[in-house]
């Protein structure tokens, strides 16, 4: 038998029930489709996280204080005060892989226009700041060294803030934003990036001066926060080392001393972030998987009624020559149509589903050939495996038996 004619039979003795036909159908598609979704989906965020953290600086080194322990309370990060101006200058000074450093200076403040206010953060940072985290200005210009030195009570400010404390779409360039009872000048407006991944409004922000900060709003010395480019991204990690010389020599921290300090290069949280997508995706597509196991036993019991019902149509083809393997490649055949043509249906379903999920997300599109090929496969070796043994007992049916069958 050729196998134009096997396809044929099978494709004539599947269409002889079409509803039972698509219900058996339905497991594989379902599995399919969920596998092909889950795991597109998957690669879709990660890659949205990844262009999203690239998008804050991929060279971008983060030194912050370590969280301090006293009593075995944690009193966390706020408290510690092992960043100062010394640092900051001493790794502008020697560190070669350094391109650009910022200290980061934070308090809440209400913002006060006329009869308008805001809820923000107060951000006090340097010029290179903006570089650092990849803003840019919209109108204006960034404060200057100058006004660091002088604590000039000046500012930049983000979308958001316009919005709420400017919404007549008046100019607020040279305008006065009052912090509490301190009163700063508007001095640049930032250029929108809208929220990133973890839903936080990136243009919520108030850059000023961080010694305005340290002296006017807060009373300190220290920094919460030290960002820094690398010169390049292949180089972070050599950043990385010098940052940690030169804040050991600098704190005076001896060998075998725990840090007082935590670094966290953008490297190091995309791959913790892609282990952890990939680890759910891998997790989100096993437990998809399962209809297919379950697609794959209604396989096997269709098939099993199919050979009770066409017991005396096997017994017919075997007394006029058919051998027991021909019987066998049939049904088995059956089974892997069956199985294909619903894992056909499933791939186109899935990437129609992840394709909808990815607007609705606004995340990229992404189609995984690997996924689709082993989806494939898999169906394939679905039909076979649950279909061996149906087919099996309808080959080895006694010929006489099967024509007395009623």
């Amino acid at each position: 038998m050729n196998l134009f004619n096997l396809i044929k039979i099978a494709v004539r003795a599947l269409l002889r029930n079409k509803g039972r036909t698509l219900l058996t159908m339905l497991g594989i598609i379902i599995g399919i489709a969920s596998v092909i979704a889950m795991v597109s989906l998957g690669q879709s965020s990660t890659i949205s996280v990844t262009e999203e953290l690239s998008s804050m600086g991929s060279n971008m080194i983060m030194v912050s204080p370590a969280r301090q322990m006293r009593g075995g309370v944690n009193l966390g990060r706020t408290n510690a005060r092992s960043l100062d101006k010394k640092d900051l200058q001493t790794i502008r000074q020697n560190a070669k892989y350094v391109d650009k450093i910022s200290p980061l200076v934070t308090t809440a403040a209400q913002l006060i226009v006329g009869g308008r206010n805001h809820p923000g953060s107060i951000q006090g940072v340097n010029p290179e700041y903006l570089d650092i985290r990849k803003y840019e200005l919209e109108n204006g210009a960034m404060f200057t060294e100058d006004d660091i030195k002088r604590y000039s009570k000046v500012c930049v400010i983000g979308k958001t803030v316009v919005d709420n404390l400017f919404p007549d779409g008046e100019n607020p360039l040279g305008k006065t934003i009052r912090f509490g009872a301190i009163p700063m000048k508007v001095v640049g407006v930032l250029k929108s990036k809208g929220q990133n991944q973890m839903g936080q409004d990136q243009d919520d922000v108030v850059f000023v001066p961080y010694t305005t900060v340290q002296k006017r709003f807060m009373a300190i010395t220290y920094f919460n926060m030290l960002f820094v480019s690398a010169v390049s991204e292949s180089e972070s990690e050599l950043a990385a080392t010098e940052i940690t010389y030169i804040l050991r020599h600098n704190h005076n921290i001896k060998e075998g001393t725990e840090d007082d300090f935590d670094i966290r290069t953008q490297e190091e949280l995309l791959t913790t972030i892609n282990s952890i997508t990939k680890m759910l995706t891998l997790l989100l597509a096993a437990i998809a998987s399962i209809s297919l196991v379950v697609g794959g036993i209604g396989i096997m019991n269709i098939m099993y009624v199919t050979v009770t019902e066409r017991t005396k149509e096997i017994g017919l083809r075997m007394s006029i020559g058919a051998q027991q393997r021909d019987i066998l490649i049939q049904f088995l055949s059956e089974s892997v149509i069956l199985s294909l043509l619903g894992g056909i249906i499933g791939i186109m379903l899935g990437l129609l589903l992840s394709f909808g999920l990815s607007k609705v997300l606004d995340w990229p599109f992404i189609v995984s050939e690997g996924a689709i090929l082993i989806s494939f496969l898999v169906c394939a070796a679905t039909g076979i495996f649950f279909g061996w043994y149906p087919a099996k007992r309808a080959a080895n049916l006694d010929p006489i038996n099967a024509l007395r069958y009623e």
